[in-house]
């Protein structure tokens, strides 16, 4: 079941421009509001992007990247778009598809929404609740939407939806976006349409920032059908991708690279049981089941104190009112390694008493 909202009434509690990257400027504190994968990105990668400086003087040249991307997914050139990061190309989807009724699917990353206002349109809204465990069902989004958007694995909430569930939300003269910048943090990506080609206006995103640790270098990349791609880039600007992120690019999609995302995601799911056994301990801290992203989402009473107390234990943590369908009860935990969790489950115990249990 789900929850429907009318276009246009989004509410001023959900600031939909704040990101985790907000609650660590201050500085000195242990991360568990963004998610990049902490100790990115690796020494070889950082000499591989080094030593791409000596071609600045040159345009950059995207054609190896795109078909760098393109052999990655079994694709050819003409489906492949690269993207200054995931955030460009939402932008570059709500300015070049004429649309007429778009529906984001939230709580999820909320940078779609804000770029689909920004263009000028009126967004619906299907906000999944807590008690279906904010899992998609079959009938939740309205058939007149003619471009939806859902994150799988979903930010903040970590649930990863079917893919034959996503993919039957395809209709004629639907554009489905599908937000996978957290599926390479899945070991084995079982539910990944990055790749598919028999979907009806499918449009996969996918980043490199966090599993590679590059979100200040920006760097990522669309799956389309090509009369999509051919529109997108239409309307991006001139060399809007850089030498390094190009250089970024084709280097994280080679088989090594994959090869050691796959074994960072097993890592990130073996922390992750770790951070969920910790949790499990509080009677006050309720938790999003079936987590499978690099992040949890979880629910307690005066969340919004007990942030604060743990920036004052040297923790931060991210807030979740920002998102649509979530308020003031909900922070999401970053998924770190065992040691940071341990510190960070302790400074918690204390929050949760300085707060009142």
């Amino acid at each position: 079941m789900h929850t429907p909202t009318e276009a246009g009434t989004d509410s001023p509690a959900h600031d939909l421009r704040h990101h985790g990257d907000a609650e660590v400027r201050e500085g000195g504190l242990t991360d568990l509001a963004v998610n990049v994968r902490a100790g990115t990105p690796p020494a070889w990668l950082k000499a591989r992007i080094a030593a791409s400086l000596d071609t600045l003087a040159a345009y950059p040249d995207g054609r190896a990247a795109r078909a760098a991307v393109a052999e990655r997914h079994g694709l050819p050139v003409e489906r492949v778009l690269l993207t200054a990061g995931a955030a460009e190309a939402f932008v570059l989807l709500a300015r070049a598809l004429a649309v007429r009724r778009p529906v984001v699917v939230h709580p999820q990353f909320t940078e779609p929404e804000a770029a689909l206002r920004d263009a000028g349109h009126d967004v619906g809204r299907v906000l999944l609740r807590e008690e279906d465990g904010f899992r998609l069902g079959r009938g939740d989004v309205p058939e007149d939407a003619d471009l939806v958007v859902i994150g799988n694995p979903t930010n903040p909430t970590s649930v990863l939806h079917p893919a034959d569930v996503v993919a039957a939300l395809a209709r004629p003269g639907r554009t489905l976006v599908v937000d996978e910048a957290f599926m390479d943090a899945v070991p084995g990506e079982p539910q990944a349409l990055a790749g598919r080609t028999d979907v009806p206006g499918l449009v996969v995103l996918r980043s490199l920032t966090k599993t590679w640790g590059l979100a200040g270098l920006r760097v990522g990349y669309v799956l389309a059908d090509p009369q999509i791609i051919g529109a997108l880039e239409r309307a991006q600007p001139l060399w809007p991708v850089s030498s390094p992120a190009l250089t970024a690019a084709e280097a994280c999609v080679g088989p090594a690279a994959l090869a050691e995302a796959t074994r960072a995601a097993q890592r990130v799911a073996a922390d992750r049981a770790h951070l969920l056994a910790g949790l499990a301990e509080f009677e006050e801290v309720r938790v999003v089941a079936g987590a499978e992203g690099p992040f949890v989402l979880v629910r307690m009473e005066r969340a919004d104190e007990v942030r604060i107390r743990l920036r004052g234990l040297g923790f931060a943590v991210r807030r979740g009112d920002t998102f649509p369908g979530l308020d003031s009860r909900w922070l999401r935990l970053a998924v770190r390694d065992r040691v940071t969790t341990g510190r960070f489950l302790q400074a918690l115990d204390q929050a949760l008493t300085l707060v009142g249990r």
